[in-house]
């Protein structure tokens, strides 16, 4: 067994491109929309194959306003602002690979995920936890991996 193991090593060690990492030349994608511009980081970076998507809440930016009614409402504009994002960069929901959630309330589980399921239909990799403050007093935060 050791022998075994010791071979998968070896050529997972060979199987390695010498200064791979330095060849990645990431993208980093300022936003699409205006009053994000000038936000100290980019909406998207995209690296080998990958695409890191800064998070997004539930902020409506026609409105200039968190989208009103609650969990239910602020997913599903959290939602719409990852899609608009992953449009931008000719990319889909379909795409994505990880996401992060992260939950004002962890008992606004349950109608947060009511939600997510309608649009993540691969069910990609998740994290979700709560915590006490987000921005501009959000009810949820997502961010996502997606592959290019």
């Amino acid at each position: 067994m050791k022998s075994i193991v010791s071979f998968c090593l070896l050529a997972v060690m060979l199987s390695v491109k010498p200064g791979y990492a330095q060849d990645v030349v990431p993208e980093f994608h300022e936003s699409h929309i205006e009053q994000k511009r000038n936000a100290p980081f980019s909406d998207v970076v995209v690296a080998n194959g990958f695409m890191f998507l800064a998070g997004q809440i539930g902020f409506d930016y026609t409105t200039g306003e968190l989208a009103e009614g609650g969990i239910k409402e602020q997913t599903l504009q959290t939602i719409m602002n990852i899609k608009a994002v992953l449009e931008k960069h000719n990319a889909s929901l379909d795409q994505v690979i990880k996401c992060t959630v992260i939950l004002k309330n962890i008992e606004d589980f349950k109608a947060f995920n009511e939600v997510y399921v309608q649009y993540f239909p691969n069910k990609p990799a998740r994290t979700t936890f709560a915590a006490a403050g987000l921005a501009r007093d959000a009810l949820i935060e997502i961010d996502c991996i997606a592959v290019k």
